[in-house]
């Protein structure tokens, strides 16, 4: 909603000074930027400037934790010998809406070595499938408690 309301402060701004020009919509956009910021006590929900930075966040995090599971599992597929211990491992989560529990799944999901298998009914238990137990699944755990802090600050007031 704050968008919506940003880009109709920009547009007013060009109205206002009877120029169509992107530079002065720009100039609007920024104008309704301070204006949304000065008045985000009285908004319902946190400034939506916090709420991007904060998805800018998990996107990079995302791209750390996929390059860094990538040099592990490569580096267990190019020994001479494979000697992985796959299996599957548990573990709670504090993500409580399913639009949370649903992007915690789905980013472990997107990282090389490791399969959510079932979440249960609950929402609180996560059975994951691990491609070498006594490595990724400290991995897999770390990555899980830096995604969880992101997706709270992504989707919580």
């Amino acid at each position: 909603m704050q968008v919506l309301i940003n880009l109709f402060i920009g547009v007013l701004w060009m109205f206002l000074q009877d120029d169509w020009s992107i530079l002065t919509f720009a100039s609007g956009y920024l104008f309704g930027i301070l204006v949304l910021f000065i008045l985000r006590r009285f908004l319902d929900s946190k400034f939506y400037l916090f709420t991007l930075h904060a998805v800018v966040q998990l996107f990079f995090l995302f791209i750390y934790e996929l390059f860094t599971s990538s040099i592990l599992v490569l580096r267990e597929i190019i020994k001479p010998q494979i000697d992985i211990k796959p299996g599957i491992i548990s573990f709670a989560t504090s993500l409580e809406s399913d639009m949370e529990v649903t992007l915690l799944a789905l980013l472990l999901t997107l990282t090389p070595g490791s399969v959510v298998m079932e979440i249960t009914p609950d929402k609180k238990l996560f059975y994951i499938h691990a491609m070498d137990i006594p490595e990724l699944s400290d991995a897999v755990i770390r990555s899980k408690e830096k995604f969880e802090e992101a997706i709270k600050k992504v989707t919580r007031p």
